[in-house]
């Protein structure tokens, strides 16, 4: 292979691991606290969807938008759901002094097409986390 040639393929290998490095990225950023609707209105958002992250990224997470509202959801699915308990428990416990508690808990399931193209039951689990 010519130097001209490898360097033409290193450039390509690297332009590609850079687009793929930012869609990750921008599939993992965390819910944010408030977003900008097309009439430049703030519009707050109360919900933290728990997935495959750390703990402690909900929890931080859900801290933050429970400074700007009084109550914020919750909400996994499948084998999230006791990472789901886990945040809640960790805000309500560890931050007692704060005065966050545990409001209503919805427990629900959802009819998902699996790949295999047959109808799957999944749990779902909704917490509510109030401000005292």
């Amino acid at each position: 292979m010519s130097n001209d040639a490898t360097e033409a393929n290193n450039a390509t290998e690297a332009n590609n691991a850079t687009e793929a490095n930012n869609a990750t990225e921008a599939n993992n950023a965390t819910v944010t606290t408030q977003t900008e609707k097309q009439s430049g209105t703030p519009e707050v958002r109360d919900t933290v969807y728990i997935g495959k992250k750390p703990l402690m990224a909900y929890v931080t997470s859900a801290l933050i938008q429970l400074a700007n509202v009084p109550s914020v959801t919750i909400k996994a699915r499948g084998m999230s759901i006791g990472r789901a308990v886990d945040v809640s428990q960790i805000i309500s416990r560890k931050t007692e002094n704060a005065g966050y508690g545990i409001g209503t808990i919805k427990l629900d399931s959802e009819a998902l097409e699996s790949q295999d193209g047959r109808t799957r039951n999944v749990s779902t689990i909704e917490i509510q986390i109030n401000r005292n």
